[in-house]
């Protein structure tokens, strides 16, 4: 999201099939699609993975993410060859996930609109 640094022409924007995994906090791209985007790195974070590993991973600048027309701007971690839907993403959208019908769906107690709790 380089504000003024690129004509809105020159924006990239891609659809993908990505996994929503309540278990990762933050959303994670590969490098792929990082380099697809023409995203930059910003910095590098450690992340830890389900089976106890961690490992330094990059971090993009921030990201336009959009879930079931809600949009919401994370900086992805850079791993793996999966797009990652995070716990953040989820919650900034205001969606939960229907298990059994493999779905998100807007939250029941105000699914017209986005309300984002504050503590």
């Amino acid at each position: 999201m380089r504000s003024g640094l690129i004509k809105p022409e020159q924006v990239r924007s891609v659809e993908i099939e990505a996994l929503v995994d309540t278990g990762a906090v933050r959303c994670v791209i590969p490098a792929a699609v990082m380099e697809l985007l023409g995203l930059r790195t910003t910095s590098r974070r450690r992340a830890q993975f389900a089976d106890g590993r961690s490992e330094e991973v990059d971090v993009t600048e921030p990201v336009r993410i959009e879930l079931e027309n809600r949009p919401t701007y994370e900086d992805c971690l850079v791993l793996g060859d999966q797009v990652l839907i995070g716990q953040t993403a989820l919650k900034s959208t205001d969606l939960f996930v229907d298990c059994v019908g493999g779905r998100l769906v807007p939250n029941p107690a105000h699914p017209n609109a986005v309300v984002l709790g504050v503590l």
